[in-house]
């Protein structure tokens, strides 16, 4: 009698390739890096992916995009790439200081790390370990857990490459720092990569975040970005998502404020098959401001999770929250809001609003604002609404000769200004208001500007098949 083999799932076969290679994952590791990593990997076998057991997560399920045979890259492409040549974003007067992740690889021709005039640092995670320890060791894995939470685990163990900045004390700069994230891979993929930005004391910066994909095959994107803003400092930070319907990104972004620092964050998504946003805000200073926003517009089958804690450690601060959601065809939503203000944090004021927009009965949305209080002197709210258009809203612009469906957009449109008016870098609140504009028409969401070329097809010389993997 022939007997069936058990086909191992993701986790097993992760699990595997790390016994397998770890010694190639950590090469350029420093001590305490590989030490974090094995602790890492520990956590992540026994927490494993998250499900819908845990009360994080009761509103997305991952079990279909586990069941997928990803690859994975353990080293970059073998030629070296041109990111002008990979992105290119030409909205007008809109000057920024790009940097390109080709499949979870930092993208550079010669040049991992640059040194501007005004001090700042901005190149390769990989290359920037070795050359700033000092910094990785002040800040590198301190702000993203990973005792409870499996997919921190997991890119903490995995990844080796992403995004470094590092603003020196007293320096504002001026350009906006534009990263953008692509995916281009003949194969479907499971990317890890790992992003650290760090503000000195006394200095702003303005950052914009794009993820995209070029090649449409299936992708699990598993990102973990810790950011530091120091006292007095102050970070305006832009997540744009538009990613294909078979695409998962799960963004975990860890924010630490400290005295007097400012913070205003929004998360932008008009595309993407499975999204979950997880932002974490620890305010650790007094008398500092975090705004947190996000704007999501969802159809056919698409799924957004937006999950937000803001932890209040220190008194005299104030935190907004601010998420605004359209939703259409079967297309589902959750929005989960967590504020914690702890004992000593008096005199805090922190405020949430979720609102949401169903434009067929298909469509879903489950809204949990949350505030957990243990101080006396606060003041503190959160709202939530689910509803449709108000009919005789668009009743009476029809009297007065606006089409139906040109009624709907507006209504939409001036919905969703809410949050777009939140950017305060002029040139891109435009631009998204144009491409918000398009969306809701139902034409093309990505930006008709963007050129992304396909030329750079070539597999990465380690990449492993997960499908291949074989228990013992």
């Amino acid at each position: 009698m022939e007997t069936m083999t058990e086909v191992p799932t993701l986790k097993e076969k992760l699990c595997s390739v790390y016994e397998q290679n770890s010694s190639l994952i950590s090469a350029g590791d420093l001590p305490f890096i590989t030490e974090l990593r094995e602790k890492a990997f520990t956590h992540f076998k026994e927490l494993g992916f998250p499900h819908q057991g845990l009360e994080t997560w009761k509103g997305t399920s991952l079990d279909k995009v586990l069941s997928h045979n990803f690859g994975l890259s353990l080293t970059p492409l073998a030629e070296e790439v041109d990111a002008e040549e990979i992105f290119k974003c030409e909205i007008p007067n809109f000057e920024t200081l790009l940097v390109t992740q080709l499949n979870g690889w930092f993208v550079h021709s010669g040049q991992p790390i640059r040194r501007f005039p005004n001090g700042m640092i901005i190149g390769s995670l990989a290359n920037a370990m070795q050359k700033f320890p000092e910094i990785f060791e002040a800040h590198y894995g301190k702000y993203a857990k990973i005792e409870d939470n499996g997919l921190n685990a997991l890119n903490t163990a995995f990844a080796i490459d992403g995004f470094f900045i590092y603003v020196p004390d007293n320096v504002h700069v001026d350009d906006v720092v534009q990263m953008v994230n692509v995916v281009s891979i003949p194969q479907d993929i499971f990317i890890q990569t790992r992003n650290l930005v760090v503000l000195g004391k006394n200095s702003s910066l303005k950052l914009v975040q794009c993820d995209d994909t070029i090649d449409h095959l299936h992708s699990f994107i598993n990102t973990v970005s810790e950011v530091v803003i120091g006292e007095n400092s102050s970070l305006d930070h832009y997540k744009l998502q538009n990613k294909d319907d078979k695409s998962t990104l799960v963004n975990n972004i860890s924010f630490h404020l400290s005295d007097n620092s400012n913070l205003t964050s929004s998360a932008i998504t008009l595309n993407g098959g499975l999204v979950r946003n997880n932002i974490n805000v620890l305010i650790d200073g007094e008398y500092c401001t975090a705004n947190i926003n996000g704007l999501y517009l969802m159809d056919k089958n698409q799924h957004i999770d937006n999950h937000v804690f803001v932890d209040h450690i220190k008194p005299n601060s104030t935190s907004n929250e601010l998420f605004k959601g359209i939703l259409d065809d079967s297309s589902t939503g959750v929005f989960n809001g967590h504020v914690m203000v702890r004992k000593d944090s008096q005199h805090t004021l922190a405020y949430q609003k979720n609102r949401n927009v169903l434009l067929t009965d298909k469509a879903a949305m489950d809204s949990r604002p949350f505030l957990e209080i243990y101080a006396d002197d606060v003041k503190c709210s959160h709202g939530a609404t689910i509803g449709q258009l108000d009919e005789s809203a668009i009743f009476y612009m029809r009297q007065r000769g606006i089409p139906a469906d040109e009624a709907r957009a507006l209504l939409l449109y001036a919905f969703a200004g809410e949050v777009i008016n939140q950017i305060r870098i002029p040139v891109l609140a435009e631009r998204i208001n144009e491409m918000v504009r398009k969306r809701l028409r139902g034409e093309l969401s990505t930006c008709d500007d963007c050129a992304l070329h396909c030329k750079y097809q070539n597999n990465a010389p380690c990449v492993i098949d997960l499908s291949n993997i074989q228990l013992t």
